[in-house]
């Protein structure tokens, strides 16, 4: 059966698509830590990161740094954080989180947001990737 990001990649389910190219497919997380937190993934369902081949591997964090320069200009933090934890949805996915501080990096934190706080961030974020 598909994961989830299966099947928003393939449109079956909604998102808020910030970018996608022939490798990678980024979107903003629904239950952002910050506004502005945006999950990369491959155009492939791989479990762990480790396993994850090339060219969809270094598609990922290619677009990462593009994407997280993206999300600074955007949302001024001071830092985009990345983690990799993958408990969630057996699809890899690499998380760019926008900071102001270390204790940003807590998923308890993440909380539903407005749709009209999600389309002007995706909005912005989109505007701003170079």
């Amino acid at each position: 059966m598909a994961s989830i990001f299966t099947k928003i990649i393939n449109g079956e389910i909604p998102s808020y698509k910030i970018f996608e190219d022939e490798y990678t497919y980024a979107f903003l997380d629904i239950n952002p830590i910050n506004i502005g937190h945006t999950l990369v993934i491959p155009k492939i369902e791989i479990d762990y990161f480790l396993d994850v081949p090339e060219p969809y591997y270094s598609s990922v964090f290619n677009n990462a740094k593009l994407i997280g320069q993206a999300i600074q200009n955007s949302t001024n933090c001071k830092r985009v954080g990345t983690i990799i934890a993958g408990w969630d949805v057996p699809h890899f996915h690499y998380h760019l989180i926008p900071m102001l501080d270390y204790t940003d990096l807590d998923f308890k934190k993440g909380k539903k947001r407005t749709e009209e706080e999600m389309k002007d961030i995706q909005s912005k974020i989109i505007s701003n990737l170079k």
